[in-house]
Protein backbone atom coordinates (compact mmCIF):
# COMPACT_ATOMS: atom_id res chain seq x y z
CA UNK A 1 0.00 0.00 0.00
CA UNK A 2 1.55 2.97 -1.33
CA UNK A 3 2.21 5.42 1.80
CA UNK A 4 0.41 8.90 2.63
CA UNK A 5 1.11 11.99 0.00
CA UNK A 6 0.69 14.59 2.44
CA UNK A 7 3.55 16.44 3.60
CA UNK A 8 4.35 17.46 7.02
CA UNK A 9 3.21 20.67 8.13
CA UNK A 10 6.91 23.10 8.63
CA UNK A 11 7.42 26.28 10.12
CA UNK A 12 5.61 28.96 7.53
CA UNK A 13 8.07 31.30 7.67
CA UNK A 14 11.12 31.07 5.60
CA UNK A 15 14.47 30.71 6.93
CA UNK A 16 16.21 34.22 6.88
CA UNK A 17 12.68 35.41 8.49
CA UNK A 18 14.05 33.23 11.50
CA UNK A 19 17.34 34.25 11.28
CA UNK A 20 16.74 37.80 10.92
CA UNK A 21 14.84 36.95 14.65
CA UNK A 22 17.39 35.42 16.09
CA UNK A 23 19.91 38.11 15.24
CA UNK A 24 17.47 40.63 16.33
CA UNK A 25 16.52 38.85 19.98
CA UNK A 26 20.43 39.12 20.34
CA UNK A 27 20.93 42.60 19.65
CA UNK A 28 17.60 43.27 22.13
CA UNK A 29 19.62 41.22 24.92
CA UNK A 30 23.02 42.99 24.02
CA UNK A 31 24.70 39.86 23.18
CA UNK A 32 25.82 42.46 19.70
CA UNK A 33 26.96 45.61 20.87
CA UNK A 34 26.49 48.83 19.03
CA UNK A 35 28.88 49.43 16.23
CA UNK A 36 29.44 45.55 16.31
CA UNK A 37 30.12 44.32 12.92
CA UNK A 38 27.74 40.85 11.85
CA UNK A 39 29.81 38.92 9.43
CA UNK A 40 27.87 36.74 7.13
CA UNK A 41 30.28 34.21 6.91
CA UNK A 42 30.55 33.62 10.58
CA UNK A 43 26.83 33.49 11.20
CA UNK A 44 26.52 31.05 8.48
CA UNK A 45 29.17 28.57 10.04
CA UNK A 46 27.36 28.73 13.35
CA UNK A 47 23.54 28.20 11.95
CA UNK A 48 25.38 25.29 9.45
CA UNK A 49 23.16 27.17 6.56
CA UNK A 50 24.08 28.67 3.20
CA UNK A 51 25.47 32.48 3.28
CA UNK A 52 22.65 32.90 1.24
CA UNK A 53 19.12 33.19 3.76
CA UNK A 54 22.15 35.08 6.22
CA UNK A 55 22.58 37.66 3.57
CA UNK A 56 19.05 37.96 3.37
CA UNK A 57 18.31 38.49 7.22
CA UNK A 58 20.93 40.92 7.17
CA UNK A 59 19.27 43.12 4.47
CA UNK A 60 15.74 42.70 6.64
CA UNK A 61 17.56 44.06 9.74
CA UNK A 62 18.90 46.49 7.83
CA UNK A 63 15.95 47.53 6.33
CA UNK A 64 14.24 48.13 10.20
CA UNK A 65 17.06 50.01 10.73
CA UNK A 66 18.92 48.26 13.30
CA UNK A 67 21.93 47.20 10.68
CA UNK A 68 24.22 49.48 8.99
CA UNK A 69 26.22 48.42 5.51
CA UNK A 70 28.97 50.09 4.51
CA UNK A 71 30.58 49.24 1.37
CA UNK A 72 34.02 47.05 1.84
CA UNK A 73 33.51 47.36 5.06
CA UNK A 74 30.57 44.76 6.12
CA UNK A 75 27.90 45.45 8.17
CA UNK A 76 27.53 46.69 11.56
CA UNK A 77 24.73 47.00 14.36
CA UNK A 78 23.42 50.95 14.00
CA UNK A 79 24.85 53.37 16.16
CA UNK A 80 21.99 55.81 17.44
CA UNK A 81 22.49 59.91 17.70
CA UNK A 82 20.30 61.56 20.52
CA UNK A 83 17.78 62.52 17.85
CA UNK A 84 17.01 58.79 17.05
CA UNK A 85 16.46 58.11 20.84
CA UNK A 86 14.07 60.72 21.23
CA UNK A 87 12.67 59.28 18.15
CA UNK A 88 12.65 55.90 19.44
CA UNK A 89 11.25 56.66 22.74
CA UNK A 90 7.97 58.70 20.77
CA UNK A 91 7.19 55.81 19.32
CA UNK A 92 7.43 53.42 21.98
CA UNK A 93 5.75 56.17 23.80
CA UNK A 94 2.53 55.97 20.83
CA UNK A 95 2.22 52.24 21.10
CA UNK A 96 1.85 51.67 24.61
CA UNK A 97 -0.60 53.95 25.00
CA UNK A 98 -2.16 52.61 22.61
CA UNK A 99 -1.50 49.30 23.92
CA UNK A 100 -2.82 50.46 27.04
CA UNK A 101 -5.73 51.67 25.98
CA UNK A 102 -6.99 48.70 24.38
CA UNK A 103 -6.05 46.51 27.64
CA UNK A 104 -8.30 49.43 29.82
CA UNK A 105 -10.77 49.03 27.73
CA UNK A 106 -10.82 45.06 27.23
CA UNK A 107 -11.88 42.13 29.19
CA UNK A 108 -11.07 42.90 33.17
CA UNK A 109 -9.85 39.78 33.86
CA UNK A 110 -6.74 39.55 31.42
CA UNK A 111 -5.99 43.40 32.19
CA UNK A 112 -5.29 41.97 36.01
CA UNK A 113 -3.42 38.99 34.75
CA UNK A 114 -1.36 41.28 32.59
CA UNK A 115 -0.83 43.76 35.77
CA UNK A 116 0.02 40.79 37.77
CA UNK A 117 2.65 39.67 35.07
CA UNK A 118 3.81 42.96 34.84
CA UNK A 119 4.38 43.53 38.87
CA UNK A 120 6.14 39.96 38.75
CA UNK A 121 8.84 41.81 35.92
CA UNK A 122 9.44 44.62 38.54
CA UNK A 123 10.21 42.91 41.36
CA UNK A 124 12.63 41.18 39.37
CA UNK A 125 14.55 44.35 38.74
CA UNK A 126 15.64 44.82 42.18
CA UNK A 127 18.38 41.91 42.49
CA UNK A 128 19.80 43.41 39.63
CA UNK A 129 19.99 46.88 40.84
CA UNK A 130 21.64 45.45 44.27
CA UNK A 131 24.57 43.88 42.18
CA UNK A 132 24.82 46.87 39.75
CA UNK A 133 23.67 44.30 37.04
CA UNK A 134 22.84 46.73 33.88
CA UNK A 135 22.34 44.24 31.45
CA UNK A 136 20.18 42.24 33.43
CA UNK A 137 17.99 45.37 34.45
CA UNK A 138 18.10 46.55 30.83
CA UNK A 139 16.71 43.45 29.74
CA UNK A 140 13.77 43.44 32.59
CA UNK A 141 13.39 46.60 32.06
CA UNK A 142 12.73 46.33 28.05
CA UNK A 143 10.60 42.58 28.90
CA UNK A 144 8.39 44.66 30.90
CA UNK A 145 6.90 47.05 28.19
CA UNK A 146 7.21 44.26 25.34
CA UNK A 147 4.76 42.16 27.83
CA UNK A 148 2.76 45.32 28.35
CA UNK A 149 2.69 45.26 24.46
CA UNK A 150 2.21 41.63 23.84
CA UNK A 151 -0.67 41.32 26.29
CA UNK A 152 -2.99 43.20 23.14
CA UNK A 153 -2.64 39.94 21.67
CA UNK A 154 -2.29 42.48 18.69
CA UNK A 155 0.18 40.72 16.28
CA UNK A 156 0.75 43.72 14.17
CA UNK A 157 1.16 46.30 17.18
CA UNK A 158 3.71 43.22 18.60
CA UNK A 159 5.84 42.97 15.21
CA UNK A 160 5.92 47.07 15.36
CA UNK A 161 6.94 46.81 18.95
CA UNK A 162 10.02 44.66 18.24
CA UNK A 163 12.51 46.66 16.17
CA UNK A 164 11.51 49.35 18.09
CA UNK A 165 12.54 47.57 21.26
CA UNK A 166 15.54 46.38 19.49
CA UNK A 167 16.74 49.72 18.24
CA UNK A 168 15.60 51.01 22.42
CA UNK A 169 18.74 47.85 23.57
CA UNK A 170 20.95 49.68 21.91
CA UNK A 171 20.35 53.15 23.24
CA UNK A 172 20.82 51.36 26.47
CA UNK A 173 24.02 50.17 25.99
CA UNK A 174 24.87 53.75 26.97
CA UNK A 175 23.45 53.06 30.56
CA UNK A 176 25.37 49.26 31.08
CA UNK A 177 27.98 51.50 33.46
CA UNK A 178 25.34 53.25 35.29
CA UNK A 179 21.59 53.79 35.64
CA UNK A 180 21.21 57.34 37.08
CA UNK A 181 18.29 56.37 39.20
CA UNK A 182 17.85 52.69 39.55
CA UNK A 183 15.49 53.02 42.80
CA UNK A 184 13.39 54.94 40.54
CA UNK A 185 13.11 53.27 37.92
CA UNK A 186 11.42 50.38 40.07
CA UNK A 187 8.74 52.94 41.11
CA UNK A 188 7.62 54.14 37.85
CA UNK A 189 7.43 50.46 36.32
CA UNK A 190 4.81 49.79 39.01
CA UNK A 191 3.42 53.08 38.79
CA UNK A 192 1.91 52.58 35.11
CA UNK A 193 0.96 48.83 36.89
CA UNK A 194 -1.10 50.63 39.58
CA UNK A 195 -2.71 53.39 37.19
CA UNK A 196 -3.25 50.54 34.58
CA UNK A 197 -5.54 48.94 37.18
CA UNK A 198 -6.71 52.58 38.53
CA UNK A 199 -9.81 54.04 36.58
CA UNK A 200 -7.61 57.47 35.55
CA UNK A 201 -6.96 57.02 31.79
CA UNK A 202 -5.27 60.74 31.79
CA UNK A 203 -3.12 59.92 34.75
CA UNK A 204 -1.91 56.59 33.08
CA UNK A 205 -1.37 58.48 29.77
CA UNK A 206 0.28 60.93 31.16
CA UNK A 207 2.48 58.41 33.35
CA UNK A 208 3.57 56.34 30.37
CA UNK A 209 4.96 59.84 28.45
CA UNK A 210 6.43 61.27 31.46
CA UNK A 211 8.24 57.62 31.80
CA UNK A 212 9.74 57.36 27.93
CA UNK A 213 10.71 61.76 28.45
CA UNK A 214 12.51 60.46 31.33
CA UNK A 215 14.34 57.67 29.68
CA UNK A 216 15.00 60.37 26.47
CA UNK A 217 16.69 63.00 28.66
CA UNK A 218 18.69 60.24 30.70
CA UNK A 219 20.08 58.19 27.59
CA UNK A 220 20.96 62.07 25.86
CA UNK A 221 23.22 62.39 29.31
CA UNK A 222 24.56 59.03 28.99
CA UNK A 223 25.34 59.60 25.18
CA UNK A 224 26.87 63.55 26.38
CA UNK A 225 28.81 61.82 29.34
CA UNK A 226 30.19 58.77 27.46
CA UNK A 227 31.32 61.44 24.00
CA UNK A 228 32.95 63.65 26.92
CA UNK A 229 34.73 61.18 28.24
CA UNK A 230 36.21 59.77 24.64
CA UNK A 231 37.27 63.40 24.00
CA UNK A 232 39.47 63.40 27.42
CA UNK A 233 41.06 59.94 26.90
CA UNK A 234 41.82 61.55 23.15
CA UNK A 235 43.17 65.19 24.71
CA UNK A 236 47.25 64.45 24.54
CA UNK A 237 48.30 65.37 28.15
Amino acid sequence: MPGSRRLTPIDARNTSMVIADQIRDRIIDGSYAPGEQINEANVAAELEISRGPVREALQRLNQEGLLVSYRNRGVFVVELSSGDVAEIYQSRAAIEVGAAWTLVHGDRAQLIKTADELSAIVMQMQPFIDRADWRGLAERDLAFHTALVAATRNSRMSRMYATLAAEARICMANLETAYYRPEALVEEHQLIVDLLLGSDWDALEKGVHEHMDTAVHDLTRAMVDEHSEQSVLASPG
